[in-house]
């Protein structure tokens, strides 16, 4: 399963063979994203990655509210268990 799990642009730069990534912060972890398919996207914007690629962008609203239900609804669980 898959899920459209928010997250928040931090860093972009553009590595050495051209393509633009960003750092993306997800709730307990971040990750490297491409944003070749979005590249007007900045600092601070957020975004649904998949497969390493940032897909689409997503209103920060939008974002708090999806989030705030996920983890409402133990998406994301308790690190303390495993």
């Amino acid at each position: 399963m898959c899920l459209g799990i928010p997250g928040r642009i931090t860093q972009i730069w553009d590595a050495a063979n051209g393509a633009r990534m960003a750092r993306i912060a997800f709730p307990g972890e971040e990750k490297t994203a491409c944003l070749a398919y979005l590249p007007e996207l900045q600092i601070g914007d957020y975004t649904i990655v998949h497969a390493g690629f940032a897909l689409t962008r997503i209103d920060e609203e939008s974002a708090r509210i999806t989030l705030a239900t996920m983890t409402e609804y133990g998406v994301f669980g308790d690190p303390a268990v495993s």
